[in-house]
């Protein structure tokens, strides 16, 4: 970006990823390090997308405690506080901009409280990175202080990795293709257990639901990693250091015939499996079908793409596919898994770049935010990625695998044509 300063932005902060990741773990807090105002505007912010309520609790910092105190006390308060009330089985400290410039010592604090509460801290300010980042560096913290170093292995545990942008069932998903391959398959975190829409306690002090902190602890005996998205490669690598006996399998995304069909040849050659399952077959030219069937719609369209960078890959993998032509690709922080894409233009920018790219665009893909983009300059609107506050049942979108290419190719070659004859 050449521009000094982002205008309307699309960057979400780390603080934010921090937090999905925690909420994906059992009877988990999530502790923010942080000004009060910091923690209400993530927990009203995913409150609103996912239409669940959200668990987590903040120090309160504020301008004074920021000088006088060193971190140390508002942790073990706000902790003493939370443990009067409900019993954690674990705590997972994050910080914010304030408490990072200030240089407050979580670890310490997080040390002082070993006896009385088990805790996981990470460091995320929210001047750099971005929600890929402080999702990942808080799968990494997690794996590091959690999971115990061992050289065994247990033949029928799989660990999946997930990034950020994967939907609750598109993990749900997931882990069921691992596990036809006759594993006991996890995932860490796990939003497909807690934030996936289930009816249970609808005001919880704690996450509803995710992987449990003891089968964390026991991650380091796993079979195999798969880790999905260039942002968690970093922490799938961080549990090889448990035990160099884990198998890691790498995918960038899992969107697209090419790169599904990759996923699903790394899982048969680790098994010696010759021939895979019938219905992954059976999917699998399903998916052939849609591309035939969309590319009428779809083929020569030109698109802008405005999500985090994973996510915009996977969108693009699949949709290139069908012959979309992608002008622009606009990520809110710097990554280079887009660098081999067939993409004319892309740019680490904000939505004032959006709207310059959409002159000669036929749709745009982008956030909730990005609607009002399109309607003003009468163009087709795909939305995904965080917020989309327009539809209910977020948790239940699903573009990934053979199925869930599908269904993105039909929602978008709908979308096209809804468009094209005047129904937007």
């Amino acid at each position: 970006m050449s521009k000094p300063l982002q205008l309307n932005p699309i960057k979400l902060s780390q603080p934010m990823g921090a937090l999905l990741c925690f909420l994906g773990i059992k009877n988990c807090m999530p502790l923010m390090h942080g000004a009060q105002g910091c923690a209400s505007f993530s927990k009203v912010f995913f409150t609103r997308h996912f239409s669940d309520p959200i668990a987590v609790q903040t120090t309160a910092v504020n301008d004074i405690t920021a000088v006088i105190d060193g971190g140390d006390y508002s942790i073990s308060e706000a902790v003493r506080n939370i443990t009067k009330k409900v019993k954690p089985d674990l705590v997972g400290l994050f910080t914010t901009g304030i408490t990072e410039t200030k240089g407050d010592d979580i670890k310490g604090a997080a040390y002082l409280l070993k006896d009385k509460q088990l805790m996981t801290y990470v460091h995320t300010p929210d001047f750099e990175g971005g929600l890929e980042s402080g999702f990942a560096r808080s799968i990494e913290a997690i794996i590091e202080q959690l999971i115990e170093p061992t050289k065994k292995i247990d033949t029928q545990k799989a660990l999946l990795i997930p990034n950020v942008n994967l939907t609750p069932i598109e993990v749900e998903k997931i882990k069921d293709q691992i596990s036809m391959f006759g594993y006991e398959t996890y995932a860490l975190p796990d939003l497909s257990e807690s934030l996936d829409g289930h009816l249970g306690l609808k005001q919880g002090a704690l996450s509803s639901g995710g992987i449990s902190v003891e089968d964390i602890k026991k991650l380091g005996d796993s079979a195999i990693v798969v880790t999905v998205g260039d942002s968690v490669q970093k922490a799938g690598e961080k549990l090889i250091e448990k035990n160099e006996n884990i198998k890691h399998i790498h995918l960038n995304t899992l969107s697209g015939l090419l790169n599904i069909d990759s996923f699903y040849k790394e899982l048969m050659e680790f098994k010696n499996i010759s021939k895979p399952n019938p219905s992954i077959v059976r999917w699998r030219k399903r998916l052939q079908d849609a591309l035939l069937d969309t590319h009428f719609a779809i083929g020569g369209k030109k698109v802008v793409i405005a999500l985090e960078a994973d996510q915009a890959l996977s969108v693009a993998s699949c949709i290139l596919e069908a012959g979309a032509d992608i002008k622009t690709i606009v990520i809110p922080t710097r990554s280079d898994v887009l660098d081999g894409l067939d993409c004319d233009n892309i740019i680490v920018g904000d939505f004032e770049d959006v709207e310059n790219a959409l002159e000669d665009a036929d749709i745009l893909i982008s956030n909730f935010h990005g609607e009002r983009i399109a309607h003003k300059h009468n163009k087709a609107f795909l939305v995904r990625g965080f917020p989309n506050y327009e539809v209910v049942g977020n948790q239940m979108i699903n573009d990934t695998l053979y199925e869930g290419s599908c269904y993105l190719l039909f929602e978008l070659a709908n979308i096209l044509n809804s468009h094209n004859h005047g129904a937007h």
